[in-house]
C-alpha cells in the first residue's frame, strides 16, 4: 500500500513538514490516511531537532473532509472478526450503530486531533484550495495557519447531513459565534482574505509561492528556543482552555452524537428533512463532489 502520508525534514532538520498525499481524492481522510498523519506527527514529535511541524497536502485542495465515498473508507468502517466487540451485532441482533459511530469517532477525529493541538512543536497549516468540514479540523490542531489566495474554509455537514457540525467543534472560536452559525446554517464558505480578518488565518500567499512563504515563516519560528516556543504555546492553550475552549471541545463532540443517533434513528437512516436539490444525498457525493463545490 501506497503512503497516504508523506514526511520530509528540511533545514538540518529543524523543519519537518508533514505532506497529505491523496490529490487523486482531493485529501479526503481515510482512517488509514489519519493513522499515517498520526505516525508522523509522532515521529515529529519525538525528534528532537524539529522545532516547527508544517502540514501540508498535495494537489489543488488541502482536504475534502471524511472521506465518505470509496470503496476502501467504506470497508474501513464495515464490522469485522478483528473490530471492538461492540462494533458488532449481537446474535443476529441489528447492531450497535450508536455506539460503534461514537466509539470510532472519539478515536479516530476527536482524540486524534485534541492531541495535535497539543504536540510539543509548533505547528504551521498550509492550506491551498477547499479546506471542507474535517479538513478545518487538520488546520485548527495547528498553531498557527497560512493560506493560499485561493483558499476557502467551510463545513457543509449541517446542510448536507443534518449534523451541527464536525467532531472537533472549534467553529465558535475560529469564526466567531454568528460567523459559525451563518457558515454551519448555509454551508457557505470563508475565502482567504476573510479568514484573515478573523483571526483565523496568519498570512496570505499568492498560490504559486505558497510553499516557499510558509518554508520561510517557519525558519523565523524555528530560530525561537524550543523551551521559549512552548512556553509560549502552553501559555496562549492553557488561557483559551481557561476560557471553556476543552470544555465546549466536548460538549460539541456529543451533540455531533447526538446529531447521529437522531439521523441513524429516523426514517432508515434518510435525513429528517428535504434537503435544497443543490445538495447530494450523502450516500451517492464523493469527496470530488465537495471539493468541486463552488460555494458563494
Amino acid at each position: 500500500m501506497s503512503d497516504l502520508v508523506d514526511y520530509e525534514t528540511l533545514d538540518d532538520g529543524r523543519i519537518a513538514r508533514i505532506w497529505l498525499n491523496r490529490p487523486e481524492t482531493h485529501n479526503a481522510q481515510s482512517r488509514t490516511l489519519l493513522v499515517q498523519l498520526d505516525d508522523a506527527f509522532a515521529r515529529a514529535e519525538a525528534d528532537d531537532t524539529v522545532r516547527v511541524v508544517i502540514l501540508a497536502a498535495r494537489g489543488a485542495n488541502f482536504s475534502a473532509g471524511h472521506d465518505l465515498g470509496s470503496e476502501g473508507a467504506l470497508a474501513e468502517r464495515r464490522p469485522g472478526p478483528d473490530q471492538h466487540p461492540s462494533f458488532r451485532s449481537h446474535g443476529g441482533t441489528r447492531e450497535p450503530v450508536v455506539e460503534k459511530t461514537y466509539l470510532q469517532e472519539w478515536h479516530y477525529y476527536f482524540s486524534n486531533t485534541c492531541r495535535w493541538r497539543d504536540l510539543r512543536k509548533i505547528t504551521i497549516a498550509q492550506v491551498q484550495g477547499n479546506a471542507i468540514s474535517a479538513g478545518l479540523m487538520l488546520i485548527w490542531a495547528c498553531d498557527l495557519i497560512v493560506a493560499a489566495d485561493n483558499a476557502r474554509f467551510s463545513d457543509v455537514v449541517g446542510v448536507r447531513l443534518g449534523m451541527p457540525g464536525v467532531e472537533y467543534y472549534a467553529h465558535p472560536w475560529e469564526f466567531g459565534p454568528r460567523k459559525a452559525k451563518e457558515l454551519l446554517l448555509t454551508g457557505d464558505s470563508l475565502d482567504a482574505d476573510e479568514a484573515y480578518r478573523l483571526g483565523m488565518v496568519s498570512k496570505v500567499f499568492g498560490v504559486d509561492e505558497l510553499a516557499d512563504k510558509t518554508l520561510e515563516f517557519a525558519r523565523r519560528i524555528a530560530q525561537l528556543p524550543t523551551m521559549a516556543a512552548l512556553l509560549i504555546k502552553d501559555s496562549v492553550n492553557a488561557a483559551a482552555d481557561a476560557m471553556g475552549f476543552t470544555e465546549a471541545l466536548k460538549h460539541g463532540f456529543h451533540i455531533h452524537q447526538l446529531g447521529h443517533a437522531h439521523w441513524s434513528a429516523h426514517n432508515d437512516n434518510k435525513f429528517p428533512v428535504a434537503l435544497p436539490p443543490e445538495v447530494p444525498d450523502w450516500r451517492t457525493a464523493k469527496a470530488t463532489d465537495l471539493a468541486r463545490r463552488d460555494q458563494p
